[in-house]
């Protein structure tokens, strides 16, 4: 068995947008300062690949964190085959995703805050939904821990699969009430569809969780458990 330390595969699904590849490469850049070595790898739209990353470490251990804030398909099927295809040794942990957790909803509500949502204002809670009932469930839990963050009830919507659409949903609470509508962001990074959500009439719109404190910390946290894994004492 391996003595080396294993090294970190932060696993992301991958845009086209600049600001989400940098937004992940500066969240590498955060955990480096704990974990010897950070490699950043891709499921979607741009490389390297989870197991071009694996491959290039060859028989170093590894622990895979896939950076998704709710479980499906990537997290389910891609990951585990990626790493499948890639790995060299028995050595590689695949964890859990990053949510939902109560850190990312105090995460969330600051964004919240800084886009100047206020207690009495409304809050539709908006993630890019899945098609996977595992992923649905992990938004709602992940907006259970909002609402009791915020104390105050959310209201579930979808950009880009599954129903309701945030557009819909904010028209919806306009029609009943006079209240200023904010979007809670339940994304990881800037991209298309956080570009979206500044087109359905919402009065404000958080930014993506992005680098903060409490992304750092789950994403450290799981490595350390995997390495713990990979590496038993």
């Amino acid at each position: 068995m391996s003595t080396v330390p294993p090294a970190l595969v932060l696993v992301a699904h991958g845009t086209r947008n600049p600001h989400g590849v940098e937004m992940i490469a500066e969240l590498a850049e955060q955990v480096s300062r704990t974990v010897p070595l950070v490699r950043t790898a891709f499921v979607d739209v741009l490389g390297p690949s989870p197991a071009e990353v694996l491959r290039d470490l060859g028989e170093r251990p590894a622990v895979v964190v896939p950076a998704f804030l709710a479980s499906g398909y990537h997290v389910h099927v891609d990951v585990p085959r990626e790493v499948a295809a890639g790995s060299l040794t028995a050595d590689v942990v695949i964890t859990p995703a990053l949510g939902p957790h109560p850190d990312l909803a105090t995460a969330m509500a600051e964004r919240l805050a800084e886009a100047g949502w206020r207690p009495g204002d409304a809050v539709v809670f908006a993630a890019a939904g899945s098609s996977d009932p595992r992923a649905l469930a992990d938004v709602h839990s992940a907006a259970a821990l909002l609402e009791s963050h915020l104390v105050t009830r959310v209201s579930i919507a979808y950009i880009a699969t599954g129903t309701p659409r945030v557009a819909e949903v904010v028209g919806s609470i306009r029609n009943q009430s006079h209240r200023k509508v904010f979007i809670a962001t339940y994304l990881l990074a800037d991209g298309l569809f956080h570009q979206r959500l500044h087109q359905t009439g919402a009065d404000g719109v958080a930014a993506p969780i992005g680098v903060h404190p409490a992304v750092v910390s789950l994403i450290e946290h799981h490595c350390h458990v995997g390495a713990a894994v990979a590496l038993p004492s």
